[in-house]
């Protein structure tokens, strides 16, 4: 009964990411299962988190864009081409053994993105071209464009200290710094339960965050290092995704920027006439995708320690996925980065079990095509409820 009554005083968006939550811990449940016992060990837990980082830090970006009823077809092309000037810069224009080597070149990175962004995001804003056909023209045009950075070629490998952001051997906390940034969450948590000691809603499902953070935490370190039975600890792509994720929530929540994604979304003219930019804040949040899609190229370089030129193919389908699967509504006005974020590891989720089952790559693509199917039609039958 109390149960009930606390489900009932959640608003629809929390429902909805309990029920995400939920959701992926079913997924892993019954993979679980049906791997035999394979999914959820460290090393593939670790493995898992490494590989959804990535469409998780693009999916930020792109629940803004669709909450600004907008759409971004370009942002697989946009990580790939940022990579490869990345690694172009890195190892074939810049001294490899120069300490300002890899900083320069992830400030280049950033700024080259950011820049694709701000042209694209004129072009819509401005120009007034729809973002479907901006965005699909931008799909071409820097696929093309990375593999005319290297003409074809493989660009490899980084220095070493570039390859902490890809989350391997270097590139993790290790079990006590990890223990350490668990507790200090714990610890924001607690003081959130403290200032609202009333609300017992709140506190059960903070209580089970910090459950969920231990365990994962337990998980990261319980994958130790070759040649060493020293833990890996957290990803540092788990920590550049957290930075990032606290942030946009930060923004939409505390920020004029955020009250002016949701309501250019949800009447773009409504939105003019009250005084709100609105050109300037779609500018803005395609600027915002463009930089986020290098984070992502940084990410990706280092993880696989070279720069080829089918980095970011189709991922702007499961990023497009995750979003919606996460609650971003394609009519604008609504999303949520914590159930974009969801989205991705679920979506990521799907892709390594149905790996470890041995599905084939165009099986799986089916599958998932069906699993944003559904996500779209469960959008439109909660608007209709709504």
């Amino acid at each position: 009964m109390a149960l009930g009554v606390a489900l009932k005083r959640m608003d629809e968006g929390s429902r909805r990411l309990l029920a995400l939550a939920l959701s992926l811990v079913a997924i892993w449940a019954v993979f679980q299962v049906l791997t035999g016992g394979l999914f959820l060990t460290p090393r593939n837990f670790y493995n898992l988190a490494v590989q959804s980082s990535t469409v998780a830090v693009l999916t930020i970006g792109m629940v803004m864009v669709i909450m600004t009823r907008n759409i971004d077809l370009s942002v697989g092309s946009i990580l790939g081409l940022t990579g490869m000037v990345i690694a172009l810069l890195q190892i074939e224009v810049f001294p490899a053994d120069a300490a300002w080597n890899w900083p320069l070149t992830v400030l280049l990175g950033l700024a080259l993105g950011t820049v694709i962004g701000l042209w694209q995001g004129f072009l819509v804003a401005y120009i007034g071209i729809p973002s479907f056909v901006v965005t699909l023209a931008g799909l071409l045009i820097f696929r093309g464009a990375t593999f005319e950075v290297a003409q074809g070629q493989t660009l490899s490998p980084f220095q070493n200290i570039y390859r902490i952001f890809g989350g391997g051997a270097a590139g993790s906390l290790g079990e006590t710094a990890s223990w350490i940034v668990a507790a200090l969450c714990a610890g924001i948590a607690g003081i959130l339960i403290m200032r609202a000691r009333r609300d017992r809603l709140l506190l059960v499902t903070t209580a089970l965050g910090i459950a969920g953070l231990v365990a994962a935490v337990a998980m990261f370190n319980a994958y130790d290092r070759p040649r060493s039975e020293l833990g890996h600890g957290i990803p540092s792509t788990i920590l550049i995704l957290g930075c990032l994720a606290a942030i946009a929530v930060f923004v939409m929540r505390r920020m004029p920027i955020g009250t002016h994604i949701l309501a250019v979304g949800k009447d773009v003219e409504a939105a003019r006439l009250v005084g709100v930019p609105t050109r300037r804040v779609v500018l803005k949040v395609f600027a915002a995708m463009g930089a986020l899609c290098a984070v992502g190229a940084i990410i990706t370089t280092a993880r696989l320690n070279a720069g080829t030129t089918n980095l970011g193919t189709l991922m702007e389908l499961n990023v497009i996925a995750a979003a919606v699967i996460g609650g971003a509504s394609l009519d604008g006005g609504r999303g949520s980065i914590i159930g974009g974020v969801l989205g991705a590891f679920v979506i990521q989720s799907l892709d390594t079990g149905l790996v470890l089952l041995g599905v084939s790559s165009s099986m799986r693509q089916i599958l998932i095509g069906f699993v944003l199917i559904g996500a779209v039609w469960f959008d439109r039958v909660a608007a209709r409820h709504r």
